[in-house]
Parts: structure tokens; sequence; C-alpha cells
């Protein structure tokens, strides 16, 4: 733009300049007053071309400047996103690029109570899952959490972190790396399909492959980084299968950090029923102890292909109706010598299942699912019995507190379940204990990218 008034006004002056040498030819005719005139106009018009010939040297090698500088630039910047990438480093991202890569957050993945991901391409063609969390405060909490939790950690069973944005009084977001096979939950219960991910059904190696990947991530989490990050909400929903069908943990909102010389930590009960270790419900702190228990509850549905905990509709009377508890029947059926028979049916008509596997595994989980936290291993040792390295003991007969809790009714006093507690070693007052229906839950679910 500037160029171009330059130009115009340097015509303008030199068309001005001979219009004067015309006028002066005729009015003073070849007198030496006109060639004073003339003389002037032609050094003034000579001054305007060489000011113009200085411009356009001078804006040449400004463009040349420029455009070198910008191509240094886009060398740098993809070299500093190089890097960003290599060193793990999450990337801040600006709302207009994640609307862009999102089509406007139109390729919905999964929505639970606070969070929707979304499928999304970034601008270099990578693919990735957005996660927006909604509401102010525990938006800003979770938002946190997670990021905090994540951000520092690099392990091949960990989801990883691409970037994040915050806006303003709004949503949070938060964008992972893209796992094309969904959640967990999509491959082993029957009937859980959904438009994004199809419903499938994991074979047994695929299973126990999986169960080791979950636990080596949570062994690295609880022991190998600086500080033990507590995921506090494990569950098919959050455990996401690659391309080559491996195990990767992913949402971390409610992960909580843990210094190395604490041992449990204090927080309000958040997660999900089923998957809560009874120590948190009684509200004795947590520890990576409650990972292991969660962990346990997923080992036995990857097992048995269902839900730990369903119910059973006798009619439209509630008085009648009865929960399945399916941690207790693979214990009964241990107990019995048929193990085999506990589980997921799909597989057992496919066949070629190794029932010295099926035994480990429900050692395993049997042990993790104890109701004393001291008892459970740890997560590096539950590697250890999966992968073969050290012999899996008979799991003690654990009291199942909540077989108990299932069968009183919500209205009953919870006075009564204190002598059964108390008989488990917990060593907690009779009317303290949280009823299901008073409890409160944050329910967090992360569907399948």
């Amino acid at each position: 733009m500037e160029e171009k008034k330059a130009s115009i006004t340097a015509a303008v002056i030199i068309t001005g300049l001979v219009v004067v040498i015309v006028v002066a030819r005729l009015s003073l005719k070849l007198s030496r007053a006109f060639f004073l005139v003339a003389g002037a106009d032609i050094a003034l018009i000579l001054g305007v071309f060489v000011c113009l010939v200085i411009r356009g040297r001078y804006d040449r090698r400004r463009k040349l400047l420029e455009k070198r500088l910008v191509s240094e630039g886009r060398e740098l910047r993809i070299e500093y996103s190089f890097l960003r990438k290599v060193a793990g480093v999450p990337i801040k991202f600006r709302l207009k690029e994640l609307e862009d890569a999102t089509d406007d957050f139109r390729a919905l993945l999964g929505q639970g109570g606070s969070a929707s991901v979304f499928k999304g391409i970034l601008s270099d063609g990578t693919a990735v899952a957005v996660k927006r969390i909604d509401g102010e405060e525990h938006g800003e909490k979770e938002f946190r959490s997670e990021v905090a939790a994540i951000a520092s950690v690099q392990h091949v069973n960990l989801v990883r972190l691409v970037g994040y944005c915050c806006v303003p009084r709004g949503p949070r977001y938060i964008v992972y790396e893209f796992i094309p096979n969904g959640s967990l939950d999509h491959w082993i219960f029957p009937g859980n399909g959904t438009k994004n991910c199809p419903e499938g059904c994991l074979s047994f190696d695929l299973r126990y492959r999986v169960a080791i990947d979950v636990a080596k991530a949570l062994s690295y989490m609880h022991h190998d980084c600086r500080s033990r990050i507590l995921h506090l909400d494990l569950k098919p929903e959050n455990i996401l299968i690659d391309e080559n069908y491996r195990g990767i943990v992913a949402d971390f909102g409610l992960s909580k950090l843990m210094g190395k010389d604490e041992s449990r930590v204090i927080t309000t009960i958040r997660g999900t029923k089923g998957y809560l270790a009874p120590e948190w419900l009684l509200e004795h702190g947590v520890s990576e102890k409650c990972d292991v228990y969660s962990y346990g509850m997923v080992l036995l549905e990857m097992i048995g292909g269902q839900r730990n905990v369903t119910v059973i509709e006798n009619g439209s009377d509630k008085s009648q109706r009865k929960w399945k508890y399916f941690p207790k029947i693979v214990r009964d059926k241990l107990g019995e010598g048929k193990v085999i028979e506990a589980v997921d049916h799909r597989l057992v008509e496919a066949g070629g299942i190794d029932e010295r596997q099926v035994k480990r595994m429900v050692h395993v989980a049997l042990w993790c699912i104890q109701e004393k936290p001291k008892l459970r291993p740890s997560m590096a040792h539950v590697v250890e019995m999966l992968e073969g390295c050290v012999p899996v003991e008979e799991p003690p007969n654990t009291q199942m507190i909540v077989v108990d809790l299932l069968s009183i009714d919500g209205e009953d006093s919870d006075c009564q379940l204190g002598p059964k507690i108390a008989a488990m070693g917990l060593d907690v007052e009779c009317c303290n204990i949280p009823s299901s229906s008073s409890s409160s839950f944050a329910m967090s679910m992360l569907s399948g990218r």
C-alpha cells in the first residue's frame, strides 16, 4: 500500500513539474528566466527519479530480508515443535485452532458427567482427542489435576498429552493423542458398542496382555515418578485400546499427586461406584492401594466379560430386587475348582483358554480386592505375578463387605453394618459408615477416543 502511494505521489509531482515547464515556455519564451525555471524543474524531476530508484532498491532488500526472517522463523517453529514433541512438553493451543481441528466440536467421541471428548485433526495432520471440561470450580480442579498428573510423565501405556487450552471464564480443553480402538468396555462387555466404537470381543490372550499393560502403567505412576500419582478412577471406560491392542491408561481428572514420604492423603469421595476401595468409602484416606483395589475389580470384569455389580429386577417391586456380585461368584467357583465357569462365555465357546492363566488372573484379582489395604500387593508385584516371575499364592478368603452393603435396603439403618465391618479389622465406629444412599460420588467418565 505504501509503495503504491509513493508511486502515485511521484507521478503527480513529475506531471506538475512538466506542466510548469510548458507554461514557462509559453509565457517566458526562450528568455533567461525560462531556462532557470526549466533547469530547476528538470533537476527536481531527476531527484524524484533517483528517490524512486533508491526506494525501489530499499524495498527489494527489505522484502528479501523479511522473506529470509519468515523462512528462518518457520524453521525455528518447526524445530521448536519437534523438540516439544520429543521432550513431551505440552503445547498451549488457541481456541480457534481447536475449533478448526474438530470442525467446531462436531465429531463427538464420548461424553461424561463434566466432560466431552471430540476427535480432531491438527494442522500438521496429527489425529488428537480433545477433552472439553465444563463447569467453573469442578472444571478448574479437574483440569489442574489432569495436566499436573500427566504433563511430566512418559510411558508407553499412558495416554500422551499433546497440549491444552484455557478460555477465560469458559471451558478448559485438554488435547490428547488419538487412540483408535476406543475404550476397554467396548471390547469386554456384550452389547456395549456405540456408533463411534462398535462392539468387539478381545481374545483371552489380548485381555491378559492388556492386564499387564495397565499394571505396568500403574506401577510406573506409583513407584517410578518423582511424586507418586494416584489415578483414583480406574475402570474399563478409562482404559483405551490402541491399534496394536495394547492397553493405555487415560483420564486423570480425579488423580492425586502424593509425596514419596506420605503413606496416605485425605480427599473427598469421588470416582465411580463399584471400583472404590472400602477405606475410601470409610473416609480413612487414600493411597496407591486404592488403585490396586480398582485394578482388581477391572481384572475380574475382564475375566468374566460382565460388570462386577449388577441388579436383577423382579418385576416392578423394588423389594424383590436382587444384586449380583461377580467377585463372590468367582471366589466360589475358584473354591469349587470350576474357575473356568466364571470366564466370559464367548471366550469359552471360542476355546484355546489356558486355565493356568485364568487361575493366575483370578488369584491376582482376589489379592488386589482384599478389604485390608496392607494385604493388597503393590502394582510392581502384580506385574511380576502376571508375568510369571514370582509364584502366586492362594489369596485369603475375603469377607466381601460389598455383598453385605448390597443386601441392605437404602432405608435400613447403617448401624447394623458395624459388627460385619468390625469383623474385618477395619476398626471403625458403626454409625460413621456412609450408606449408599447418602454418599456422594463425582462421576467421571471419559469415553473411548
